[in-house]
């Protein structure tokens, strides 16, 4: 390509440098669902959040909505340009941070963990993390959901298990084991059963399943087997309680039955069968450029972490 058709190809692409109120409006929108929506967390009026759009199309010279009385769709051009931009707005929106690091945090952090985790991370961050932080504005979600970070603009997300989304940034914090565990009148009225690893598949579960799919027990030597049980459940705290009743052995995080295992309300099963552990990590979207407030959550986190891996 010579230097005429070089500059002639730049001239058809749009500046985009001076559409930075479109762009807000066009990914708060993505977010929050609706022109309104997006007007209410821009501090403006629905009406001016639609026309930023349409200037916004009109400069990218693509449909970015498909606009309905009942709907507001992204197109697939749509999809495409917001999972560029989104990200890039997340950066500019934080660079401030980045040169001033000794600054006291300050501002909105948006955070994602599972609720059977929660117990163990929460009392610590709020008397901790929250109260080194007055000025830091805590959002904080439970679910066990892997939630969109970017559409549902999310700062970071914890999660355990292997992450699933490519695109994300990851920061590997600790290795959570898993355990066996039943209540001592399970093992009573079940005879307290040999358990080598080819008897193991016989015993009953409170199982776990998720979306109506039993999961798999998953050894660390990368067998794994289906369960048979009575019980389904679809959270960590389900087959607590499951165990602690009697009806069947339960396969989840140590983490979460220290207290039952250490008051002896649950005993580990099977502790001669090496089990596998779930790395725990935080998630998020900011490329290289980490704000403060995630860097600085997720030392934190971090710390919380290296503690519960050893419950």
């Amino acid at each position: 390509m010579n230097g005429h058709m070089i500059c002639a190809a730049e001239s058809r692409m749009p500046n985009l440098l001076n559409e930075t109120s479109g762009l807000m409006a066009f990914v708060r929108t993505v977010q929050a669902g609706s022109f309104s929506a997006a007007a209410r967390a821009l501090d403006t009026t629905p009406s001016a959040v639609s026309k930023s759009v349409a200037r916004l199309e009109k400069k990218v010279g693509a449909r970015l909505f498909l606009r309905s009385t009942r709907a507001l769709t992204l197109t697939q051009d749509g999809q495409i340009f917001f999972e560029r931009v989104a990200p890039l707005l997340q950066d500019l929106d934080s660079s401030d941070e980045v040169i001033g690091s000794d600054a006291a945090l300050s501002g909105r952090l948006r955070v994602s963990m599972p609720s059977e985790l929660a117990p163990l991370l929460l009392p610590r961050l709020f008397t901790g993390f929250a109260a080194d932080n007055p000025d830091l504005h805590l959002d904080i979600g439970l679910t066990d959901r892997f939630v969109d970070l970017i559409r549902e603009d999310y700062d970071v997300v914890l999660r355990a298990g292997n992450p699933t989304q490519g695109d994300l940034m990851v920061r590997h914090l600790a290795d959570l084991p898993l355990a066996i565990v039943a209540s001592p009148a399970f093992l009573e009225t079940s005879g307290n059963p040999p358990l080598p690893v080819e008897h193991l598949a016989t015993v009953p579960f409170a199982r776990y399943a998720l979306g109506g799919l039993v999961q798999p027990i998953r050894l660390a030597d990368g067998s794994s087997f289906v369960p048979t049980g009575r019980v389904y459940c679809d959270s960590g705290a389900a087959l607590i309680q499951a165990a602690l009743a009697g009806v069947g052995a339960a396969y989840l995080l140590r983490c979460l039955v220290a207290k039952e295992l250490q008051a002896g309300a649950l005993v580990s099963l099977a502790s001669e069968i090496a089990l596998p552990s779930l790395p725990f990590n935080a998630l998020h979207a900011f490329g290289r450029t980490v704000p403060l407030r995630v860097k600085l959550f997720c030392d934190f986190i971090a710390g919380e972490a290296k503690a519960i891996e050893m419950m």
